[in-house]
């Protein structure tokens, strides 16, 4: 786990603005808006939107850790709370008495209020020929009206990563074997269009394949997080960009892939000491298997199948005062979030390193389904499935309509990731 006393080295480094506002320090002088994030709040994903849309217009906001759901709070403003009405976010307008006692709640129970300054600048890594649909967090940015831009390996690759805070890998494979698609979709036009257009993009920045220019692209990921980045994936991003990290003087991609043999004996070639989230890991040799390694559960998944009436995960409760980064990564309505499958489920705990905080997991079995932790100066949180409102989300499936799930648990755990950087004061770029 991560080191508590470090608290993110928020206190010593003064990266959160974290200490407590005590209405005894000085009389508020203005009505306060609550956005409630409880079983009370009718839309709980627009509600992050409604946050963003207001720190965009430099109205700085306070996240009430635990308090009613992880629920928001600001100086009131006519525009933000009509805002808030179109959207059919819920809002509260409460008296200077009523914020006071808030405040005293907080204080005294395991409640902390982090101060919101600044909208962070918000990028996905995503092939251009993708659709919002094809993944869960541009799903969910899109319906909470949250501004992104999509970028793809040449602008990785050329620095651009450094014009943003916050970056989410698509659902994607580092290792270069087209998410090993070809098991099934070897014949499909969009998987040949797909392997063409990475290997044409790989020869035009220079590479002689596309395992090469992937493992490029996740080591600038990887810089780029060192450096004060916040990095957010899911699925197979998560476990192949380690996997790519570890591989990066050895082939490990088959010969169907890339044309040529893999080297010689490269599972003890790994270099785990490069990785971010994993560690004595193996990788899967049977490249007819729908698998990259031995960090994701989804074998277990098919020999012990759940069904999704039976599989939801915990969230784990932190100190919202000495752990306000677990603790914002994991604010919900609710502590079970169902379950949702992906090609990489979840994470074998033996696997993830012991400086990884563990934020959530199935109980009962061995499967880690939520870690954050940190590369140098900045963080890495790792979601394990595709789509948290598409159980068994497959090939050709229809995109997931978020109206109809305006509460959903699982993708308030993407969208607390979206506002995460917020909190952290923004350090010159150079």
């Amino acid at each position: 786990m991560v080191n508590r006393s470090s608290l993110f080295v928020a206190v010593r480094r003064g990266v959160f603005a974290v200490g407590m506002i005590l209405f005894a320090a000085g009389p508020a002088l203005a009505d306060k808006l609550l956005i409630p994030m409880d079983l009370t709040q009718t839309d709980h994903l627009k509600a992050y939107g409604v946050v963003y849309w207001a720190l965009q217009r430099a109205i700085t906001a306070e996240w009430l850790l635990n308090y009613r759901g992880g629920s928001f709070m600001m100086e009131y403003n006519d525009v933000v709370a009509l805002e808030a009405q179109v959207r059919g976010v819920k809002t509260e307008r409460i008296t200077p008495a009523q914020a006071a006692q808030v405040y005293s709640t907080i204080e005294h129970e395991n409640m902390e209020v982090i101060r919101l300054e600044k909208a962070p600048r918000i990028a996905v890594y995503t092939p251009p020929n993708k659709q919002p649909w094809d993944d869960a967090v541009t799903l969910a940015l899109t319906y909470a009206e949250i501004d992104y831009t999509t970028l793809w390996d040449a602008e990785v690759l050329r620095g651009d990563l450094r014009e943003y805070d916050w970056l989410h890998l698509h659902h994607e494979d580092f290792t270069g074997q087209y998410g090993r698609f070809y098991i099934s979709y070897q014949n499909a036009p969009w998987y040949q269009q797909d392997k063409a257009e990475c290997e044409r993009v790989a020869h035009e920045l220079g590479f002689s394949k596309v395992s090469e220019c992937k493992k490029a692209v996740a080591r600038a990921i990887k810089a780029y997080v060192a450096n004060g980045g916040f990095l957010f994936a899911m699925c197979s991003a998560t476990d192949t960009i380690d996997i790519a990290l570890a591989a990066e003087h050895i082939d490990i991609t088959p010969e169907m892939c890339d044309g040529d043999g893999m080297t010689p004996g490269y599972q003890n070639l790994l270099d785990y000491s490069k990785t971010m989230a994993f560690q004595n890991f193996h990788l899967e040799e049977n490249v007819w298997v729908y698998e990259f390694s031995d960090i994701d559960t989804y074998q277990e998944r098919v020999l012990n199948p759940r069904g999704p009436e039976a599989d939801f995960f915990t969230l784990f409760e932190f100190s919202a005062k000495f752990s306000p980064v677990e603790s914002m990564l994991t604010q919900n309505h609710v502590n079970h979030v169902k379950g949702f499958l992906g090609q990489t489920v979840g994470y074998h705990r033996r696997f993830i390193k012991p400086s990884v905080a563990i934020l959530g997991e199935a109980e009962g079995v061995d499967e880690v389904k939520y870690i954050h932790g940190n590369v140098g100066e900045g963080t890495f949180t790792f979601l394990g499935g595709h789509d948290p409102e598409d159980y068994q989300h497959v090939v050709g499936d229809p995109p997931t309509d978020l109206s109809l799930h305006r509460n959903s648990p699982g993708y308030r755990l993407i969208l607390n990731n979206v506002l995460f950087p917020a909190a952290r004061k923004k350090e010159q770029k150079t």
